[in-house]
């Protein structure tokens, strides 16, 4: 009966065309939000298969992680920066957890996984989750959760100052603008745990770094990285 299922898909795309979330160009049969020259084309940057990448390079010096990693280069005018505008300002909640499928796959296979115990998303200020209907962070942690069997835990830590957009600061602005931003929770849950913090775009770190650094005033804990995407300047 796959035929008719096809036949049926293939009916639906005419009357209610499917767009690329990356291009704009109309999907077709068995491609899901993004198409598969987009799928092809986004330059993956392998660092979960190297040690002293350049993100984990980014924290060297300023806090304790076990290793880090991101999906994608966040260029200008990439197909991963598409996704990522159409997952955090057009609400497309679903991008963020193919794409999140799509990268658990490959740090499952690669072995990156292995000692982590759970996921936690960077968490978004909770008036700021409200105007955006979810958090991006999550969405993204929901998608590697299910490539990789692994939970994902909300509850540990929190957002407690709803800081201004990073986007136009620079480096250091952006250090200062988030400095004691958040707030262990439940540190017992975190105590003796290995934790992949994931968030959608890295660039300097700086809130990563805020994020870490509260994580691991829980005891004996330790903690990965891990983004869709990362922006080297």
């Amino acid at each position: 009966m796959n035929w008719l299922k096809d036949l049926w898909d293939d009916f639906l795309s005419l009357l209610f065309p499917r767009i690329c979330y990356g291009c704009g160009e109309h999907l077709v049969r068995n491609e899901y939000l993004i198409c598969t020259r987009c799928y092809v084309v986004i330059p993956r940057t392998n660092f979960h298969t190297v040690p002293d990448n350049p993100v984990a390079q980014v924290f060297w010096g300023r806090c304790k992680i076990e290793s880090a990693a991101a999906f994608s280069y966040f260029n200008k005018g990439s197909t991963i920066r598409k996704l990522v505008h159409r997952l955090k300002y057009n609400g497309v909640q679903e991008v963020g957890l193919e794409l999140g499928k799509i990268y658990g796959l490959s740090l499952k296979s690669s072995g990156f996984l292995d000692n982590i115990d759970f996921i936690v998303p960077v968490p978004l200020h909770k008036s700021r989750e409200r105007t955006r209907g979810f958090n991006q962070s999550e969405a993204i942690s929901i998608g590697i959760s299910e490539a990789a069997g692994l939970p994902v835990v909300t509850d540990v830590i929190a957002r407690r100052i709803a800081t201004s957009t990073q986007t136009k600061r620079s480096r250091t602005e952006r250090w200062d603008n988030v400095e004691g931003i958040f707030v262990l929770k439940n540190p017992e849950l975190l105590a003796g745990k290995h934790i992949l913090l994931v968030d959608d775009v890295i660039t300097t770190g700086a809130t990563m770094e805020s994020c870490v650094n509260e994580i691991l005033k829980a005891e004996g804990s330790k903690v990965s990285i891990a983004a869709l995407a990362y922006a080297s300047s």
